[in-house]
């Protein structure tokens, strides 16, 4: 099948034409916290057929914007990797994601799937690197069976899949109570409060939490009417 263009000499365009196809961004979105296997693609992007994910994944390799790698042991399985073209698309797909939590959101639909490792991506676009001025810490965010952590050194962050090995604090909390933080529908400190969500670890560490990441407020993109 021919590739769709906008047959346009205009850099926006010609990247448009590369990634602008359905599920090519969200596959995007996944591989740029780390390589991952079909299967786990496929479970993070439920709704994606088999034979399309197959599609797309040659249309990014053909692209040069991922990649065939082999996992380390004790994995030593085939996996996908975005190439330093598909990290540079880094940038763009957390200003997007910036966007939509104050554009896009609103509450979440009844078929709306959701994971909490979504958040690894999510921790970069929310991050203030001036409020972690003197800060160096590790963090642990258990939600529900899914584990992840992020390091913060001065003004810069690293999230990845899977548990810390030297955490200085812990947080634990359910899907709902996950969901309901994102949504700016609860505070942590309401969810500790209530039993809801449990800290553990370095004082310090753990008051500074809040300040790291700021979501932006919700707002309407339809104006009123004067």
């Amino acid at each position: 099948m021919d590739q769709r263009t906008y047959n346009q000499f205009c850099a926006t365009a010609r990247t448009l034409d590369l990634v602008g196809e359905r599920w090519t961004l969200l596959l995007i979105r996944e591989l740029l916290t780390g390589p991952k296997r079909f299967g786990d693609l496929q479970a993070g992007l439920r709704g994606l057929g088999t034979g399309l994910l197959a599609a797309r994944l040659k249309h990014l390799e053909r692209e040069g914007l991922a990649q065939k790698v082999t996992l380390p042991p004790p994995a030593r399985t085939p996996a996908y990797a975005l190439t330093e073209a598909g990290e540079e698309l880094g940038p763009a797909v957390l200003a997007l994601a910036r966007w939509g939590l104050k554009w896009a959101m609103g509450e979440r639909r009844e078929t709306e799937t959701f994971h909490p490792g979504w958040a690894v991506l999510g921790l970069r676009a929310c991050f203030d690197a001036d409020a972690a001025t003197g800060l160096r810490a590790v963090y642990e965010f258990r939600i529900d069976d899914e584990v992840f952590h992020t390091r913060i050194d001065e003004g810069t962050i690293e999230a990845l899949h899977g548990p810390a090995q030297h955490p200085d604090a812990t947080v634990t909390m359910g899907d709902e109570t996950f969901v309901a933080l994102t949504a700016q529908e609860l505070t942590l400190a309401r969810a500790i409060e209530t039993g809801a969500a449990a800290v553990s670890g370095d004082a310090e560490a753990l008051r500074r939490l809040t300040s790291l990441f700021r979501l932006p407020a919700p707002a309407a993109r339809t104006g009123t009417a004067v």
